[in-house]
């Protein structure tokens, strides 16, 4: 009978607490060093995409994937902000906000030179040759970006990271771009649909804006140095 009082009175929480903080505790480590390896692997595989697409895009001379590979630097930019923002802890809060805002003007720039050029194609007939090495681009693009926006959001979930979670969104409008690109691109080959590469590159206007926009407002980068402590 004592035997039983005690099994019934004995709280199960408070030892099975600990053990699941230490566990959680254990994979931190291994979680925040997978969340950097996917930020380096964007950061590379952003900078390979820029000069590709902007210098076969100056050779076919397609707006779209000029604007594509700008845009690419640009986020490579973006995302070197976040890096060192993760590593440098609360030192540099200011630059940091200064160097977002300045890729958030670069963003808008870029999307009003993007919309003048496109429409200046369109009222011109200007036609772009087709460019294979850009439509291989955006559709490898297309394939990979997916990929690592998902391995974000799992690691930021497991992670509770507000920072990592928003840079998978960055990684999705990333996918988002290549698709239309992409048609563009691919129209244009298929279909001799010389305006389809123009009328892409005005698609990706408001997206482009809207990466400015967020970047100016300095979301995705909140707590950066509390979601993903240096190691």
């Amino acid at each position: 009978m004592a035997e039983a009082e005690v099994r019934r009175g004995a709280p199960a929480g408070p030892a099975n607490g600990p053990v699941a903080t230490d566990a959680a505790s254990a994979l931190r480590p291994a979680l925040l060093a997978r969340g950097r390896r996917l930020e380096y692997l964007t950061l590379g595989w952003n900078l390979v995409e820029a000069v590709v697409a902007v210098g076969s895009g100056l050779v076919a001379g397609s707006t779209a994937l000029v604007g594509f590979g700008v845009d690419s630097l640009i986020e490579s930019i973006s995302g070197g902000v976040l890096l060192w923002r993760l590593r440098s802890g609360d030192e540099g809060e200011r630059r940091e906000e200064l160097a977002l805002r300045l890729v958030g003007v670069s963003f808008l720039l870029l999307a009003a030179w993007v919309g003048w050029e496109s429409l200046g194609s369109l009222l011109a007939g200007e036609a772009p040759d087709v460019s294979l090495v850009g439509i291989v681009l955006a559709a490898v693009s297309l394939a990979v970006m997916p990929l690592l926006a998902r391995a974000k959001r799992n690691v930021a979930r497991d992670l509770g990271s507000k920072a990592l979670e928003a840079d998978s969104r960055q990684t999705d409008l990333c996918a988002y771009l290549s698709a239309i690109l992409l048609i563009g691109l691919g129209l244009n080959a298929l279909l001799d649909w010389w305006w389809a590469d123009a009328v892409a590159a005005l698609a990706m206007v408001p997206i482009i804006a809207s990466e400015g926009v967020q970047a100016i407002r300095g979301e995705g980068c909140t707590d950066c140095h509390i979601d993903l402590p240096p190691a």
